[in-house]
């Protein structure tokens, strides 16, 4: 436990660290194939609309150049989820949305981003062949989305997943088998398989019977539930993380739905006064960037 306490303290102290955080425009990574010609692809909506940390144009500034690189048609979402705007759309993406009344609180009660009305809107269109893809990070992300993820079968934690042998990264890889083998996660070549992800501290969840792992986690993972963001002490309540995911995906109806419990990962960020990299613009993590256009391209209907 000593050295858990001793772990955590360094993690706060490097998330406040490198706090400041922006995009880093010369991520370009090379796509041999792209799915479509240049803005022929479908569209895919970003959410912008649920006080998302997360953005088009912001944090999410790479995943957004990656699939436009790839031929897809990215477009912001404003607004609340509306059935009729929805429809003219293949793939929404959510990424850390939150309700208003914690966009600057990050402590408990945490409160739903979404509306009942938006939830049962969104679970039609995914059931009549909308495409989701759902990104709810540590806390309080995980707690936001918990309604809406709820709908599909997962079951979010409001918390941190950590490693407790090391204040490092997150590995998931295939030698230690928690990156499972899947049509999403060996591509429909060589060049699209992957063998390693890296990710940046975010949560564990639980999935349905139906769906299928991506990322897996060991029993050297436990879960934080802190009572605020960022601030752990002994009075933590902690649980192991063996048996949860922060990656699954499954079939919904006539649409499909994609689950990540961690959002930095398919991002690219210059972080602190340094400029240190973290996100697919990582040396360490130069196999990320295939895993999301896998599932963009599994959500598409291109991957199977």
């Amino acid at each position: 436990m000593r050295k858990l306490i001793i772990l955590l303290i360094s993690f706060s102290f490097n998330y406040y660290s490198f706090s400041q955080q922006v995009a880093d425009t010369t991520y370009n990574p090379v796509i041999k194939n792209p799915e479509y010609k240049p803005g022929k692809g479908p569209i895919v909506y970003i959410d912008e609309g649920h006080s998302n940390f997360h953005t088009k144009d912001g944090r999410y500034k790479a995943f957004a150049t990656l699939l436009e690189r790839d031929g897809y048609k990215v477009k912001s979402y404003s607004g609340e989820f509306d059935k009729e705007k929805l429809e003219t759309g293949k793939i929404l993406v959510i990424s850390n949305a939150l309700n208003k009344k914690n966009e600057e609180n990050w402590y408990k009660p945490v409160f739903p981003a979404f509306t009942e009305n938006e939830i049962n809107t969104v679970k039609e269109w995914v059931s009549g062949g909308g495409n989701l893809f759902l990104i709810a990070d540590h806390m309080p992300f995980g707690g936001a989305a918990k309604n809406l993820a709820a709908a599909f079968g997962f079951e979010l934690s409001d918390g941190f997943a950590r490693d407790t042998t090391s204040n490092h990264p997150d590995y998931f890889n295939l030698n230690e088998k928690t990156l499972v083998r899947s049509s999403i996660t060996e591509g429909r070549n060589r060049n699209e398989s992957v063998q390693q992800i890296v990710s940046f501290t975010g949560q564990a969840f639980k999935i349905p019977s139906d769906a299928k792992p991506i990322l897996k986690f060991t029993e050297k993972y436990v879960i934080l539930l802190p009572d605020t963001a960022w601030v752990f002490d002994k009075n933590t309540e902690i649980i192991n993380a063996k048996g949860r995911y922060q990656g699954a995906f499954k079939k919904f109806g006539k649409g499909k739905i994609v689950v990540s419990g961690e959002a930095a990962m398919f991002s690219a960020q210059l972080a602190g006064p340094q400029k240190i990299k973290a996100g697919m613009n990582r040396e360490d993590a130069r196999e990320n960037y295939k895993l999301l256009l896998n599932i963009i391209h599994w959500l598409d209907g291109k991957l199977e």
